[in-house]
């Protein structure tokens, strides 16, 4: 499963397990620290042997990837955007990655601007100045992308981390 070298993502959803089974006492739920603990090490480890960029695609094309997994096997098709925004705002809720709402709606262009309140990645760090949502920015494209069938740009523009109390993220159809 994960003990070969390969040049293309292989991820599918039953190396999730089966969840029920296996943790019959703790269920399907953790800590927002022990997320935290393996999200940023993790991070810290990836910088180290190759940099920031690095750490920044590795984590953006990861979440993209959950993004497009949770679409398929959480949400399934819907109807209009509207669905989809709902759908997916209960997902984010029910999985306590965090309140998502919809701040601006373009359809026809496929523009829109989100927020993440209580997110699950930096709701409560320390003031840095740097945008640290780069997996969410992921699982955001993967889940328009999904949705839409074809490829966004996701860019998060205020952050906890930035002195904002909401993670704001701008979306836009890729033109290429």
């Amino acid at each position: 499963m994960f003990n070969q070298e390969r040049k293309s993502l292989q991820f599918e959803w039953e190396h999730l397990g089966d969840i029920a089974w296996g943790r019959p006492t703790l269920g399907d739920r953790t800590s927002v620290l022990a997320y935290r603990l393996m999200q940023f090490t993790l991070r810290d480890a990836i910088i180290k042997h190759a940099g920031v960029e690095a750490a920044n695609r590795i984590f953006f094309e990861a979440g993209e990837q959950a993004g497009r997994a949770l679409y398929q096997h959480q949400l399934g098709v819907m109807e209009n955007f509207e669905q989809f925004i709902e759908a997916s705002g209960e997902l984010l809720e029910d999985l306590k990655i965090g309140l998502l709402t919809l701040e601006k709606n373009d359809p026809v262009g496929h523009h829109f601007v989100l927020t993440i309140a209580e997110d699950l990645d930096c709701s409560g760090l320390p003031i840095t100045n740097e945008m640290v949502c780069t997996f969410d920015e992921g699982v955001l494209a993967g889940l328009f992308a999904a949705h839409f069938k074809r490829k966004f740009l996701v860019r998060e523009t205020d952050c906890w981390c930035t002195g904002d109390r909401v993670c704001r993220f701008e979306i836009s159809p890729l033109t290429s």
